[in-house]
């Protein structure tokens, strides 16, 4: 079968289009993602004043930020997506975004590593219900042609939630202390998520599809949609570039704020003004701009899905590391830029490409089978490796121990790149399967 009958699955216009209320449960739902979000980054901006106040080393603080909260946040995500793929998805969603606001709010009571531990637990419990069934109901709401930049807008509710932590939790922190910080934002959460449950309804499964579909087709299960995974190359090398990729991204993330504090001479107010904003919008132009250009690119060719992070990471990694070697925290900042940019541009594909290759009643367990690999190799390993690394370097007297920590990141951005270029030659292959098999 030729590419142009493979790009039958992602970029025919389906005679539906797109749904009734789709911009509406767009707009909610990112910013509904934009707390869950906020409520991650806020322990990442806070690491240097809890560390005072509970005093914590780098490599503890590595668990909490990291393998604490992605633990149960991937492995509750894959039966909560189960469940989203046979009931009410916005009630899922706003019933999750409540949970998990409560829990942040429990963050500010913690006075030990046990308690902000178990809190983190539920942080992590509740936001498994927002990222799968969220995507689910966005791809009833649009057709196929547009996912990519549908899902590259909601996705940027990430860089929304970096700049908000980082801005109003380095300004709350500053005016009412760190504990302050976190009931500010649980606050928040609680109040958005009856909004969601008022304005936006339940898409119809299949509303928005190129083939003819039937809406009350059983769900897979979860070993049907994991044999998806293991039988076609495409997904294969998407969890191992993507599960590469999120390690390099969630570990920078987590660290850099610390990095420059502690190495580049940046103050809590300074990180607050210049890196939140900085951030936020880098990280946005990257989301977005990954589902943008595929968006683009995927009408001449499938393989842009692949070839789009592959050159980012070739671009980003180079000069994050001139990054780390130049002095003082403005020219350091300067110089994250662009990395800052890069290291999202695999987001926003490689969320779209599940949902194209996913059959209907699958999408959403599909979808946290791959940000089990975002979670437990990005946000559990890559933070708490970095930290390890840097106490370890520390303890044995090497100076700049966090600087040499981030450097390690750089294999796993090696092996990222070369995951995605073998994807390039797998999935004009694939989707023409997909299409035929999900046709019959």
């Amino acid at each position: 079968m030729s590419e142009s009958t493979a790009n039958v699955a992602f970029d025919s216009k389906p005679a539906t289009g797109t749904h009734p209320g789709g911009r509406l449960a767009l707009v909610l739902l990112t910013l509904i993602g934009t707390i869950n979000f906020v409520d991650r980054q806020l322990l990442a901006v806070l690491v240097e004043p809890i560390l005072q106040d509970l005093h914590f080393s780098d490599t503890v603080f590595g668990l909490l930020t990291g393998l604490c909260f992605a633990l149960f946040y991937a492995t509750m995500g894959v039966p909560v997506a189960m469940v989203a793929d046979r009931v009410n998805r916005v009630r899922l969603v706003a019933a999750a975004c409540t949970v998990w606001s409560i829990f942040s709010g429990a963050c500010g009571l913690a006075t030990s590593f046990w308690q902000l531990a178990f809190a983190r637990f539920g942080v992590g419990i509740g936001e498994a219900g927002g990222t799968a069934p969220s995507l689910s109901i966005l791809a009833d709401y649009y057709p196929p042609e547009k996912r990519p930049a549908v899902i590259g807008m909601f996705t940027v509710n990430g860089p929304l939630g970096v700049f908000i932590g980082i801005s109003f939790g380095g300004w709350a922190a500053a005016q009412f202390g760190w504990r302050g910080a976190f009931f500010m934002v649980a606050i928040l959460g609680v109040c958005l998520a009856p909004l969601l449950l008022l304005l936006v309804r339940e898409p119809k499964r299949g509303a928005t599809e190129t083939r003819r579909v039937a809406e009350d087709a059983p769900a897979l299960s979860l070993a049907s949609t994991v044999r998806l995974f293991l039988r076609l190359p495409t997904l294969r090398l998407l969890l191992l570039g993507s599960g590469a990729s999120a390690f390099v991204s969630y570990g920078l993330l987590n660290w850099i704020p610390a990095y420059l504090m502690r190495e580049a001479g940046m103050s809590l107010p300074q990180l607050s003004a210049w890196f939140g904003p900085a951030a936020g919008i880098c990280m946005g132009i990257g989301i977005w701009g990954g589902g943008t250009i595929v968006n683009i690119g995927a009408r001449k060719s499938l393989t842009a899905y692949a070839w789009a992070p592959a050159i980012a990471i070739l671009v980003g990694v180079p000069v994050f590391i001139m990054a780390l070697f130049v002095p003082g925290w403005p020219l350091a900042l300067a110089l994250m830029l662009l990395p800052m940019i890069c290291i999202t541009i695999y987001v926003a594909p490689a969320l779209a490409l599940v949902q194209n290759l996913a059959p209907l009643r699958a999408r959403a367990t599909a979808t946290a089978l791959l940000l089990l690999a975002f979670n437990i190799v990005g946000l559990g390993l890559g933070p708490l490796s970095i930290g390890i690394v840097s106490d370890l370097l520390s303890a044995a007297g090497v100076a700049h121990s966090l600087r040499w920590a981030l450097l390690c990141t750089a294999p796993a951005a090696l092996v990222a790149g070369v995951a995605y270029i073998l994807m390039a030659r797998t999935i004009v292959a694939d989707s023409a399967a997909t299409v035929k098999e999900q046709a019959l």
